[in-house]
């Protein structure tokens, strides 16, 4: 098996990995030599299946679409869910200390699925306990194009500690993916069930958290873009997902709080993840 090609960044308190070749995420993110981040090694080497654990990058669409296609403005394609960039290979821009720069371009693949030409660059920043990922967005076709991108960060909770740990938040309503319908979100999420799988509503802030059992808070925050959150998690699993998205799922075919680019546009974000 040939071994897979990483990028680390190093600050004094952490560190982190990324993974180029596996849709360029984070893989690893520990701070004092504990994780932050969980991580299923067997599926980070085993490129047949998706990375479950670190910190998956969603575009151009997060969550599912409906029977896996879009229609936007005359325009259609195909995704899977959380589209593809999790899974293409990503260009090494750039490495050294704390940062390096990344890279995803359209190709024959993705136009057959998202027929626009693109390029996405993500700039990773580790300062201290802190992660910056600092994200372009570019269109390069002559039409305007239309995304939503998001993470999939799978943050290192034992499952046993889940009774004890606790995501604050304003929210009232909420969508429930496992009973498929719109629920009242009741303080504190029970993160003890089967599986959750909640997207919140009305959340309405652009950074939330996780309290951990120890004393420690994991904080997500980021660009205003970024007010949509899915929290997710399974019994038996050492792991709590607090996802930040920029729109629901489905977008692409609801044309609900898409970012669209025109020709030459480009639109930057960010993202930090920190450990207070």
């Amino acid at each position: 098996m040939t071994k897979l090609e990483t990028v680390e960044l190093r600050s004094r308190d952490a560190r982190v990995v990324l993974a180029p070749e596996r849709g360029g995420m984070v893989t690893r993110f520990e701070v004092a030599k504990a994780s932050v981040l969980y991580l299923d090694d067997a599926t980070l080497v085993d490129q047949t299946k998706n990375v479950r654990g670190g910190n998956p990058i969603l575009f151009p669409s997060p969550g599912p679409l409906t029977d896996k296609k879009f229609t936007w403005h005359g325009k259609s394609g195909a995704l899977e869910q959380h589209g593809f960039a999790r899974n293409r290979p990503w260009r090494v821009v750039s490495s050294r200390g704390g940062e390096a720069v990344l890279e995803l371009t359209s190709d024959d693949v993705t136009r057959s699925r998202f027929p626009w030409d693109f390029r996405v660059t993500f700039r990773h920043v580790l300062d201290g306990a802190r992660l910056r990922i600092e994200q372009r967005f570019e269109n390069k076709s002559a039409d305007p194009m239309p995304f939503a991108t998001g993470f999939h960060p799978y943050f290192h909770v034992a499952d046993a500690d889940k009774a004890r740990t606790k995501i604050p938040t304003r929210a009232t309503r909420g969508w429930d993916n496992v009973a498929k319908k719109e629920v009242t979100i009741a303080a504190p999420i029970d993160l003890t069930q089967k599986e959750v799988d909640l997207h919140l509503y009305d959340h309405n802030a652009n950074e939330a958290c996780i309290e951990r059992a120890d004393g420690h808070r994991v904080v997500v925050r980021g660009s205003r873009e970024y007010e949509r959150w899915v929290v997710w998690t399974q019994a038996g699993k050492d792991f709590v997902c607090l996802e930040p998205w920029t729109a629901p799922a489905d977008a692409l075919n609801r044309d609900a709080d898409l970012i669209v680019l025109g020709r030459d546009e480009a639109r930057e974000l960010f993202v930090e993840i920190e450990l207070l």
